[in-house]
């Protein structure tokens, strides 16, 4: 019998992948003690120096370096910024990935696509997200809950590319109400409901048995079928913040701290990854993208920052859910340590820091080195592939397994290996 052409593929590409090729090492780098995920992302491109990276102080003008002091942590050798005081006392139980590296230095989109996707856009395949990665790996825990929701702008970058509508997301803009897609309009009862979503089926198998059980049919019709079982009780439950103590939803703050509260909730509902975005209120007037006077008032977002992020993680420890959640916080790039004309930053993608915390994750670490300014790195460059290697390892997810776009065999990451002292 002759070998398929997928066949064929799968034999090249493990004759070529180093040493990514056996099995058994990719299984040994797996920790998967996480099973879900939360996603802080700080769209803009937040400061390295002025957040997790904290160097000498600049001028704001001409002496390059760091806006503001820098403080100790609870973790030995590891420094903050003056505005993460709640963070500092909770670094023993976070990483840090100070040498996060790339050249997209100039495009925020390109850039933000590459640290959604880990790869850069390709003419003959759209890739998938980290958070459809996700789902479509692990799965729902639930019928009654969707695998992957979303709480930013809803766009490319987030997709489920290849994976099809199956492994897409949800997106929320309203937090205390939930999709208001789901529910139905106001003349609409139970009955009318019912009978709609019948008929609705009938339709979809009649087509299905004319055109060949068409797979792009199939996979909308399933998730049109998972959005009625999420129009049910348990999953509208989840946005009713008002069920929590009011200490609670205080202690996350704004806006921001009231979608990681959220964020909880959703992971404790049993959804696997959720992204909660940081760039839907600039409260500096320019967000983390501060080329001018944003910077100003950058401190705000920080502090923002630090309230959320730390109420998130002691909420998760207080439901017991911290040593199975896995919480990355990242961004697009980094600023480097010179000032513009405005007193503001532009873009540094060459050196760049992430978070990690929560379930699998060494607390009280620092991997990679910046120089006294921040701007090169001394040791330990850490690259997109990697850095996704070790959340998809953190989840137990196979970092180098093939997917198929068709019949075309696509690792899960580009031969990325987890991070060296990342994962417990």
């Amino acid at each position: 019998m002759r070998p398929t052409r997928r066949e064929v593929l799968q034999g090249a590409l493990a004759a070529t992948a180093g040493p990514l090729a056996p099995l058994a090492n990719a299984q040994q780098a797996l920790n998967g003690k996480a099973d879900a995920c939360i996603y802080v992302w700080l769209g803009g491109g937040a400061g390295h120096i002025d957040t997790f990276d904290p160097k000498r102080r600049g001028d704001g003008k001409d002496v390059p370096g760091s806006y503001y002091d820098s403080i100790p942590t609870a973790a030995r050798d590891i420094r903050l910024c003056e505005h993460l005081p709640r963070l500092a006392d909770r670094m023993d139980r976070c990483a840090l990935l100070r040498t996060v590296s790339h050249d997209l230095n100039s495009q925020h989109g390109a850039a933000s696509n590459l640290m959604h996707t880990g790869r850069k856009p390709s003419g003959t395949i759209l890739y998938p997200s980290v958070g459809s990665i996700v789902s479509h790996e692990l799965g729902s825990k639930s019928d009654d809950v969707p695998p992957y929701v979303v709480m930013g702008y809803p766009n490319i970058m987030r997709d489920a590319g290849f994976l099809g509508a199956g492994s897409g997301y949800v997106y929320l803009t309203q937090i205390e109400t939930g999709p208001t897609g789901l529910n139905p309009a106001p003349d609409v009862d139970g009955d009318r409901q019912k009978r709609r979503q019948i008929l609705l089926g009938r339709m979809r198998a009649d087509y299905l048995a004319r055109n060949d059980n068409d797979a792009v049919v199939r996979a909308k019709a399933e998730v049109s079928e998972q959005g009625f079982r999420m129009a049910g009780e348990r999953f509208m439950d989840v946005f009713r913040l008002d069920q929590e103590a009011s200490t609670v939803r205080e202690s996350y703050g704004s806006d921001f701290g009231q979608r990681c509260l959220l964020a909880r909730r959703l992971v404790q509902a049993g959804v696997r990854f959720v992204e909660v975005s940081f760039n839907l209120n600039f409260l500096n007037g320019t967000g983390w993208d501060v080329h001018q006077d944003g910077i100003l008032k950058q401190h705000l977002l920080i502090q923002d920052l630090d309230r959320a992020l730390s109420a998130l993680l002691d909420d998760l420890d207080r439901h017991r859910l911290f040593d199975r959640t896995l919480v990355v916080v990242s961004t697009e790039f980094g600023r480097p340590p010179d000032f513009d004309a405005y007193g503001g930053r532009g873009h540094q993608a060459d050196a760049f820091s992430t978070l990690f915390s929560g379930g699998a994750v060494r607390g009280g670490v620092a991997v990679g080195t910046t120089d006294e300014i921040g701007k090169t790195i001394v040791d330990t460059r850490v690259a997109v592939p990697d850095y996704f290697a070790t959340i998809f390892a953190a989840l137990g997810v196979d970092f180098a397994k093939n997917l198929f776009s068709n019949d075309r065999p696509v690792p899960i990451t580009d031969q990325g290996r987890p991070v060296a002292g990342v994962l417990a």
